[in-house]
């Protein structure tokens, strides 16, 4: 059983050592954080050891690593680890300059290790799905994808403003599906964005209302919606159009129940929020990486993968700041 040590104690990391405390698959050794209270207050709720990540790095019963602290951080751990002789998970993004993403992964490639990047939205069952019954050919060649991603709310500016912007901080997650349900990359990205929700976000520099198209060299499209706003709850939709029908993915309610009476049916809203939303995901997440570990396979998504979604995020930002299509550099 893997030995895991987990980086980063806030909101994500506590998800990811919730789960590898109750996988039965890996044997969790310790957690770390910059504030040693919030690795504290984790590591005695899942009775395991708060220590320093210098300390999980030079365990030798800590086989692979979680790296789930800022972005900032990302790029800096990543390469600590690999070169300590450790398998990575890294959450999203590796970094916010692609530049710096190249130099990670040209790291990782000399020490051999292996890196998964945390798009867990490929990991979500329902997703999952409707990407196994395209590669099925249920619906025939691929023509046109939709999705829709909704927050139910703004974060804190203070978030905002180190975020990277919508681009790379939330539209990034929907950049690296629309990659996963195309199966081809984007050779044209077109980007308009508004702030509409909250003026504090324009005023720290960023949109919070935003919509991208994007082109591959086969004239495959893809439409993206996004808002830092859904009074309704957190809105996760896709649609894939095919030359022989189409698959499509709706939001998840708190419970299918629905009520009936003279003024009409009534449902429960969408989950709130991602914890509740994804929560299958991580579980389906980590397992994946497990299986890098223990039976060879290949990580995915990718170093590779985490570059391209971030090239096509500064991408999209360009040319909603220019109005001109852009078109992106591997």
């Amino acid at each position: 059983m893997i030995g895991i040590g987990v980086i980063g104690a806030g909101r994500i990391g506590r998800i990811h050592a919730g789960n590898v405390a109750a996988s039965g698959r890996a044997r969790l050794v310790a957690v770390s954080d910059a504030l040693e209270s919030a690795a504290a207050s984790l590591a005695d709720e899942l009775g395991t050891k708060a220590t320093t990540r210098g300390a999980i790095l030079a365990d030798p019963t800590v086989g692979a690593v979680l790296i789930c602290s800022p972005t900032d951080t990302h790029a800096d751990f990543i390469e600590e680890a690999v070169q300590a002789g450790k398998a990575v998970f890294c959450e999203k993004p590796v970094d916010l300059s692609s530049e710096r993403i190249r130099a990670c992964l040209a790291t990782v490639e000399k020490t051999g290790k292996a890196l998964m990047i945390g798009f867990n939205r490929r990991f979500d069952p329902n997703f999952a799905e409707a990407k196994a019954r395209i590669v099925a050919g249920e619906i025939g060649k691929v023509e046109l994808v939709t999705i829709l991603s909704r927050d139910p709310g703004p974060p804190p500016i203070e978030y905002v403003k180190r975020s990277g912007g919508l681009f790379r901080d939330m539209m990034i997650h929907d950049l690296d599906m629309a990659r996963f349900l195309l199966g081809e990359d984007p050779v044209e990205v077109h980007a308009v964005a508004s702030c509409l929700v909250d003026p504090a976000i324009g005023q720290a520099g960023d949109v919070d209302t935003a919509a991208v198209l994007l082109k591959t060299a086969s004239g495959k499209i893809a439409q993206i919606s996004n808002s830092r706003r859904a009074t309704y709850g957190y809105d996760q939709r896709l649609e894939i159009h095919g030359a022989k029908g189409l698959v499509r993915a709706q939001n998840v309610p708190l419970t299918t129940v629905e009520t009936a009476n003279s003024h009409g049916f009534r449902s429960d809203p969408v989950l709130p929020f991602f914890l509740e939303r994804y929560a299958a995901a991580y579980r389906a997440e980590l397992s994946a990486f497990l299986d890098c570990i223990e039976k060879g396979v290949a990580p995915s998504p990718s170093g590779m993968d985490g570059l391209k979604a971030q090239i096509l995020a500064d991408a999209a930002t360009e040319s909603a700041t220019s109005g001109r299509p852009v078109h992106p550099i591997y």
